[in-house]
């Protein structure tokens, strides 16, 4: 009897081990220490950047001047977004999180795009925002909803999701918290039609199921980038 108890106890030690385990992975690595500010200039490849010495670090390296409160431009897709990251602010390495700022045109868009590495809440400052995301195979089940100033939406790590401005008059502002110093960025047309080099026009056309010529005219767009 006491060696099956024995055995049954190893075993949830084990499988408790291996959750601890799966959660440490599932998301940036935690800090061992009250800051790990990022040397960009250090040849050890890691994870991550590797600290730089806490003797050399000082505010700034926690701080970006005026990043946010300019109004950018747009592009042809009708949006901006001008992302704050560990590449800027050295102070993010290890802390899991970035933030970004959107403009979105009138009738702008942020194309259907995901994050790879992140999870995103997003809120309106300015305008309104119809916004959507869609869950993973078998079921991708659409979730969608209509933002007004002041109102939050949350966009799970990984999924395709999008945000649309429907005012033909008024341009949009919001602001995007993520909880990875580097969320990492997939625009889906982008992807699949825009790669270097391109993706084979037989399997595309069969994928999306249509004519070749179909294919080779997308491939043949320009691709707008709207992640700065």
């Amino acid at each position: 009897m006491v060696p099956i108890m024995a055995s049954s106890s190893f075993l949830l030690l084990a499988i408790l081990l291996a959750l601890a385990s799966w959660q440490g992975m599932a998301s940036d690595p935690s800090p061992l220490q009250d800051f790990c500010v990022a040397d960009m200039h250090s040849p050890v490849l890691l994870n991550g950047f590797a600290c730089l010495n806490p003797m050399d670090v000082n505010a700034d390296h926690f701080f970006k001047a005026a990043m946010l409160d300019t109004p950018r431009k747009t592009n042809k897709v009708g949006s901006n977004v001008t992302l704050i990251n560990v590449m800027h602010i050295p102070g993010l390495n290890t802390l899991g999180i970035s933030i970004a700022r959107i403009d979105y045109a009138p009738l702008g868009q942020n194309p259907p795009h995901t994050h790879p590495r992140a999870t995103e809440i997003l809120t309106v400052l300015e305008g309104t925002l119809y916004v959507g995301f869609v869950t993973s195979n078998p079921d991708n089940k659409f979730f969608s909803k209509v933002l007004n100033k002041g109102d939050v939406f949350v966009f799970p790590v990984g999924l395709i999701h999008f945000q649309f401005n429907p005012n033909p008059y008024k341009p949009t502002v919001a602001i995007a918290a993520l909880s990875s110093q580097n969320p990492g960025a997939i625009t889906i047309a982008n992807a699949v039609f825009g790669s270097k080099l391109p993706i084979s026009d037989d399997v595309l056309a069969k994928a999306f199921q249509v004519e070749k010529g179909t294919i080779d005219w997308l491939q043949a767009q320009f691709w707008e980038n709207n992640h700065y």
